[in-house]
């Protein structure tokens, strides 16, 4: 019976991995994504409806490994809020399976993560014009160094990223039962946004309880320029935490060359932050 047990444990890990494969892992499948050949009118394309659902059976492991990397899925999606880089994904996984073992239509509005639960509904919002949606959290992904969600190409086009490939944004994740049900809008009514403005928004490399551990941080970084690296203070529950920042940056472009500078000397974690 345990060698019963052991062989169907792996045939489970096994069939995750062709599902998350087969979801959104950018450039493992094919080379190529983009937008659908002819326009299509997403105006009146409803946000999803938070509602609570069972967990997928197969798109939550305890963790899981991508391009030799393990990320570990979150016990609860509760209280979470994240602010980073969106990216998208359209036509090469258009009808194709996601993580949770859904098919992936690039005209519904789902989304991407790594490590929330899923499902997870959420709201995200566009730090530059202030536009806002309703996603389903159905697949895994974007595996980008520099990324913390993939939106479907109706989300990406309802936030107006689509046309850049990025934008700078915060999920929030919903709790369904709490979550007010508001009326959708009409087709033909036009969704109101300001006009974008780059937020200032920094890469942080660590966060510390020693300043001499960040002077140190610091100076390793010294080769991005002196001017660009600084260490700002936080009380957080009554400690003081001395930060280490890169910024402020002037684009996303910027942000992903020196996460892609940070990698090569060694430093993986590192995160969007915005002031």
């Amino acid at each position: 019976m345990p060698c019963l047990v052991r062989h169907a444990a792996k045939i489970c890990t096994l069939l995750f991995l062709l599902l998350l494969l087969a979801g959104c892992a950018p450039g493992i499948i094919q080379k190529q994504d983009g937008a659908p050949a002819r326009g299509v009118d997403l105006s009146a394309t409803p946000d999803a409806v938070p509602r609570d659902e069972p967990r997928s059976r197969y798109g939550n492991p305890q963790s899981y490994v991508v391009l030799g990397k393990r990320y570990y899925v979150l016990d609860s999606s509760q209280g979470f809020v994240e602010q980073g880089i969106a990216s998208w994904y359209g036509t090469k996984f258009h009808g194709k399976r996601t993580s949770s073992g859904e098919t992936y239509d690039m005209y519904a509005m789902t989304a991407a993560h790594k490590t929330l639960p899923l499902p997870t509904y959420a709201e995200i919002i566009n730090l530059e014009n202030h536009a806002r949606v309703v996603v389903k959290i159905n697949d895994r992904g974007p595996f980008h160094d520099n990324r913390i969600v993939d939106l479907s190409y109706a989300a990406a086009t309802k936030l107006g990223i689509v046309g850049r490939g990025t934008g700078l944004v915060e999920l929030r994740a919903i709790d369904p039962a709490h979550y007010p049900v508001r009326a959708q809008r009409t087709p033909g009514q036009k969704r109101v946004e300001e006009p974008a403005v780059m937020p200032r928004f920094y890469i942080q490399v660590g966060a510390f309880g020693d300043l001499i551990n960040a002077e140190k941080m610091r100076d390793r970084l010294a080769a991005l320029g002196p001017q660009l690296v600084n260490i700002s203070e936080a009380l957080v529950s009554g400690k003081m935490l001395y930060r280490v920042r890169i910024g402020p940056l002037a684009s996303i472009d910027n942000a992903d060359q020196l996460a892609a500078r940070l990698s090569g000397i060694g430093i993986q974690e590192h995160h969007i932050v915005l002031d």
